[in-house]
């Protein structure tokens, strides 16, 4: 398979729990392909499907409509066997890490290499390989509870890279470590999909990991992914309802605030940050240009491979000249904006 192909294809997939209160359609018509060599996250808010999602990546799950195609073969037409094997080609890490607290680190990250029934002394320096790798080689005889979060995290992906999987499923795999631990573990994903060429799947909440390290994101909720598409181009330009929740934030909330300008009723406009130099002092150039204060009521921006991302929303002057002086200057200089109650 070259890189840039389609490693995994979900098809019209979905996936119904059957209960005692009645089913539950946890995904609904899921289609999303994922390529070869790239950092594909999947994110949403608590209970959208993510962590099923996943699971049904790797079969861990059997989708209950639909196809899962890994390497052009779908899982649903494979005996039993040969979908174990599959999955061996799929690594997969947790937000608890769920390691084996008995065994030590070098003896955690051999245990899928005894499951596979590898030899043990290549399973050893496999193992220590890849301790190596996550910076870990002077902790092998150390157990998990001997470890910090951010330590058996590593250890945890150590393990699922021990059977030399094409895909690392990250489910949560962030969320129960701080910020700095977070940023060095997500450091680590990018180097292995850099150098080892694994497809890395992250599945998060977090708008910051998908910032921080995805190619691609699919906004996934009520079961349902709602848009999806390169990073830079769904942070630019979120289309979903969900999407403008969680990349630009709640610009059309109440605002709390003394009345600045005079009147509770100036004109408020929502300025769009869409792919302007994230070093572009937009709002600082307008004011000095236009010599009209605004009153910046809210602001949800980031930046993403070095553009600006996100909304501002401002109250302009009850003067009517000096607020048309404003909407001027953001017309003539092809800054997106739109005006809000």
């Amino acid at each position: 398979m070259a890189k840039g192909d389609n490693i995994i294809r979900l098809v019209n997939m979905g996936k119904t729990f059957h209960t005692s209160s009645g089913d539950v359609v946890a995904l609904d018509d899921i289609n999303l392909d994922i390529k070869e060599g790239s950092v594909q996250g999947i994110i949403g808010l608590s209970g959208a499907g993510k962590s099923t999602l996943v699971r049904c990546i790797n079969y861990l799950e059997v989708p209950t409509s639909g196809k899962v195609i890994f390497e052009g073969k779908s899982l649903g037409d494979l005996s039993d066997k040969e979908v174990r094997k599959a999955r061996r080609n799929m690594g997969m890490i947790f937000q608890q890490f769920n390691l084996l607290d008995q065994r030590n680190l070098l003896d955690n990250v051999t245990f899928p290499l005894e499951i596979a029934g590898t030899d043990r002394k290549k399973s050893r320096e496999r193992a220590l390989e890849l301790l190596r790798l996550v910076g870990l080689e002077d902790r092998v005889k150390n157990y998990p509870a001997q470890l910090s979060g951010g330590q058996k995290q590593r250890v945890a992906i150590a393990r699922a890279l021990a059977t030399n999987p094409k895909v690392l499923l990250c489910d949560e795999a962030t969320s129960a470590l701080d910020p700095k631990t977070t940023a060095q573990i997500l450091d680590l994903l990018k180097k292995i999909n850099k150098e080892m060429d694994v497809t890395v799947i992250v599945i998060t909440h977090q708008m910051s990991v998908i910032e921080a390290i995805c190619d691609s994101v699919a906004i996934i909720d009520h079961s349902h992914i709602a848009e999806s598409g390169p990073v830079s181009e769904v942070f630019n330009n979120p289309k979903s309802e969900i999407g403008k929740r969680l990349i630009l934030g709640d610009g059309n909330a109440d605002y709390v605030r003394p009345v600045v300008f005079g009147e509770a009723d100036n004109r408020r406009i929502r300025i769009v940050f869409d792919g302007h130099s994230a070093h572009q002092p937009i709002i600082s150039d307008m004011v000095l240009s236009c010599k009209v204060p605004v009153n910046i009521l809210f602001a949800n921006t980031k930046e993403v491979e070095g553009r600006a991302v996100g909304q501002m929303v401002v109250e302009l002057s009850d003067n009517p000249d000096e607020a048309e002086k404003i909407v001027h200057y953001l017309r003539t200089n092809a800054i997106k904006f739109e005006e809000v109650n």
